[in-house]
């Protein structure tokens, strides 16, 4: 009513237009308004009327709307059934941020107990540190708590978007006429796709890494040297480095390896193991051939990788922690012939000891280079 555009339009309630669908009644032409739209120009994307045809729309590849609204509904339903597989995708992400909720708060209850067990024979220094402990635990559970709710209730948005368009797809498909399809496949189409291509974390954005250890040192405490400490260090692969002086190359049946370090989000040494590390190599130019490797872990926060390539040429090397790329992972690793040793006579050189005879041989058989 306040639009300039449709203040002298008439509206009605959407309630009360469900007996009196549109659906049945003819549409006529914005151009030619005594002619019906009963075609449609694939050139030019929208429906048309028989004057439109033989004037701005001639020598146009036109149909009858009856003839093609199959083929335009289809497109719209495959695009429907990507966003149902999508749907339940997020459900089950959803169920898996609901676990893992359970699984902080669970875990947080458990190391307060043992905070709690820890602090009984110390008195009051170690009541105190206690007290300290278990508001540092509280807001490092409040932190994760908050980051999986913004996940959730982002996912959750996602997910009713996602529902609502399915719903009014699949109204417009059952319920609207081939023209009504046909004058909003393209909003909702866009809608659909957009949605489709929603990025979104198939997995819940934080984990239940807390851990308490009774044998840190926690300085003083009213006087008294007081232990125990949260450790809530999480490894950060996008932190995590590669080392090694043959990073990027080998020999052809000759072990060899590189060092991981894992760090964490401050980019600070874990100094423990007990990563999910793991490592592929795969020849890039033959899909059946791929390494091997092992993974030693050190306890302190590195792991050596080694392996020993059987054929030459390019390689694929994906170092993965907890799922994802490492810090310079992927990289490609050049695999060389191994040695061959010479098991004739030396020659300075071939060409000038033979008197300049281009296919002269060495002593071990072989020929110079050009």
């Amino acid at each position: 009513r306040r639009q300039k555009k449709t203040a002298s339009h008439a509206v009605t309630e959407l309630e009360n237009t469900k007996d009196s669908s549109q659906a049945g009644k003819p549409l006529f032409c914005p151009s030619h308004p005594t002619e019906e739209l009963r075609l449609f120009c694939e050139q030019c994307d929208q429906p048309v009327c028989r004057d439109c045809v033989v004037d701005r729309h001639r020598q146009h590849p036109y149909d009858f709307t009856s003839n093609i609204i199959h083929r335009h509904g289809d497109a719209l339903r495959e695009l429907m059934k990507s966003t149902q597989q999508h749907m339940d995708t997020l459900e089950d992400v959803l169920g898996q941020i609901d676990d893992m909720g359970g699984a902080v708060r669970s875990r947080a209850e458990a190391v307060a107990t043992e905070i709690c067990l820890f602090a009984s024979g110390y008195v009051k220094a170690i009541e105190e540190h206690r007290d300290r402990l278990l508001k540092q635990l509280e807001g490092l559970k409040v932190q994760k708590e908050n980051l999986l709710h913004l996940q959730k209730a982002q996912l959750q948005q996602l997910l009713l978007d996602m529902r609502t368009g399915v719903e009014f797809t699949e109204r417009l498909l059952t319920g609207g006429s081939d023209l009504e399809i046909l004058i909003t496949k393209g909003v909702v189409a866009s809608r659909l796709a957009k949605l489709n291509s929603a990025a979104y974390n198939t997995h819940p954005g934080v984990d239940d890494g807390i851990q308490f250890s009774p044998q840190e040192r926690a300085g003083q405490c009213c006087g008294y040297e007081v232990f125990g400490a949260i450790l809530n260090k999480v490894v950060d692969p996008a932190r995590c480095t590669l080392h090694g002086e043959d990073l990027h190359s080998a020999r052809q049946n000759e072990l060899t390896g590189f060092t991981l370090l894992c760090n964490d989000t401050m980019g600070q040494r874990m100094g423990r193991g007990g990563e999910a590390v793991r490592v592929t190599i795969t020849h890039k130019d033959k899909r059946d051939c791929a390494v091997k490797p092992t993974a030693c872990d050190n306890g302190d926060g590195t792991y050596h990788i080694s392996y020993s390539p059987e054929e030459p040429g390019l390689y694929a090397v994906c170092v993965y922690v907890k799922g994802q790329h490492v810090q310079g992972s992927p990289f490609t690793l050049m695999v060389k012939n191994k040695f061959r040793e010479h098991q004739g006579v030396f020659h300075c050189c071939t060409f000038c000891s033979s008197g300049g005879q281009k296919a002269a041989r060495c002593a071990c058989g072989g020929t110079m280079p050009g």
